[in-house]
């Protein structure tokens, strides 16, 4: 898929490489989305990848005496689902990175890849747009400060140069009269695309709005605002006529269309159903509810890059890695995905290929003590890391609980999709000793089986917790 990937030690160096190989190069952080669309031929003509996960200091989340949040190029979705800035000063956000894919996406998957990516169905650039934000962009030349809303120009895509890299995600806190929400439709309630989502930011004065700010995504070629929607409601309190209103007005600001997910009409009576839903809980004071206190996070660790960073360049040199405690040098299948290096260059089989887009969860292994989709990850990605698959959990004899609860409550049919289960429960096991029924449901919203129905599984991670 790639002939070159250069694993950057510092941001000075991804945009000399950029400068210096131009359209054929793209950096690659989570690699979520642009895996999918190298495989898919949306991205042609890439050679170089630039990974820019090792670099120091990326991950931060913020707050500066200006009363400023700022994200770093390597937050991820869980990171913000679970910072506790975030969810007090800017929960449409928090909320929003919450709603995307599963755990083990949202583990790799960052905001500012998101916001690149430039799909006006992606779920944060809804409530960023509403909360103002702005992007810092890099170059050799110096960087530029681009409000969110001047970056798109159309369905995928922006206004980024080829040599530029996105240094800096930036947005204002919300004050204490500020009240904001996020709400999303989709086709299931995880790994679910938009067919539509909503947010909404209120500044009140007393029982009065002062301003408002409704954007709409997946109902045009780019995020908007229903500015008509927005006028009326300054000034005004929230009564049921006014909700109405509003919710009519934002309704008719949309400009969907008809696709595989929902058609045009029923895209435009959702933006109404939400927006009203919306302003209702922030009527009401429960925009928070559904949104768990202590999010399931498949992790051990927040941060993206701990210790120092690691520079590597392949084909020039091998893949060097620990896989299940044990040593490996890798010569070859730097050009696949970490999947298909596991299984066809370390022989280690256990993690399955279900669908190659990370929808089923099958190819599920521990990262640097997180949960990812293998099937999403650059095979280079592992040099210099700690990776754990299903091979390597149990300890010599004695199977890990989870597998021996799977055993003993008959949790398996055909088993395709199993290694996946086990190594999302056992890092719930890991992440909380006791875990909910809902949070064992939370962790395993990433995997799919088509045979059991999932009730053996509950049970069985239930069991596991308690052996």
């Amino acid at each position: 898929m790639w002939s070159e990937y250069i694993t950057a030690t510092s941001t000075d160096e991804v945009i000399r490489i950029l400068k210096e190989r131009g359209e054929k190069a793209r950096i690659v952080a989570g690699a979520t989305d642009l895996i999918l669309e190298l495989e898919r031929g949306v991205r042609k003509g890439i050679e170089t990848l630039v990974d820019v996960s090792r670099i120091p200091q990326l991950d931060r989340i913020t707050l500066d005496e200006d009363g400023n949040i700022h994200l770093g190029p390597l937050v991820t979705h869980n990171q913000c689902a679970a910072s506790k800035l975030l969810r007090q000063h800017a929960h449409p956000l928090a909320r929003a990175c919450w709603e995307v894919g599963a755990p083990q996406i949202r583990n790799r998957g960052t905001v500012a890849g998101n916001l690149i990516t430039a799909s006006p169905a992606n779920d944060t650039i809804t409530p960023l747009m509403a909360m103002n934000a702005s992007m810092t962009l890099k170059s050799v030349q110096g960087e530029r400060k681009i409000p969110l809303n001047q970056f798109y120009t159309g369905v995928r895509k922006t206004i980024l140069h080829p040599d530029e890299m996105l240094v800096d995600i930036s947005f204002p806190a919300l004050k204490e009269n500020q009240r904001g929400t996020f709400l999303k439709l989709g086709l299931r309630r995880a790994q679910a695309i938009a067919i539509v989502n909503v947010a909404i930011i209120l500044t009140l004065e007393s029982s009065r709005v002062e301003n408002a700010a409704i954007t709409l995504g997946a109902v045009a070629p780019t995020i908007i605002h229903a500015e008509e929607a927005e006028t009326y409601l300054a000034a005004k309190e929230l009564t049921d006529e006014v909700i109405s209103q509003a919710a009519n007005l934002s309704a008719n600001a949309s400009r969907p269309i008809d696709d595989i997910r929902g058609s045009a009409i029923y895209r435009r009576e959702m933006v109404r159903v939400l927006t009203r839903r919306g302003l209702r809980s922030l009527l009401e004071g429960s925009e928070r509810t559904g949104f768990p206190s202590a999010p399931v996070m498949l992790a051990k660790e927040q941060g993206n890059n701990q210790g120092k960073p690691i520079a590597h360049q392949s084909p020039n040199e091998p893949i060097q890695t620990i896989i299940n405690g044990r040593k490996y040098n890798f010569t070859s299948g730097y050009e696949k995905t970490l999947l298909r290096l596991l299984r066809e260059e370390g022989g280690l089989t256990g993690s399955k290929e279900g669908c190659a887009e990370g929808e089923c969860g099958a190819c599920t292994v521990f990262l640097d003590g997180k949960a990812v989709m293998a099937c999403l990850v650059p095979a280079p990605r592992a040099h210099g890391a700690e990776i754990t698959t299903v091979e390597g959990l149990a300890d010599k004899e004695q199977l890990h609980p989870v597998q021996e609860a799977f055993i003993q409550d008959g949790a398996v049919q055909c088993g395709y999709c199993t290694p996946g289960f086990i190594m999302s429960a056992a890092m719930l096991l890991d992440e909380r000793k006791n875990p909910t029924r809902e949070e064992i449901a939370q962790s395993i919203t990433g995997n799919l089986c088509r045979c059991t129905g999932y009730y053996k599984i509950i049970q069985a991670i239930e069991h596991a917790s308690q052996i």
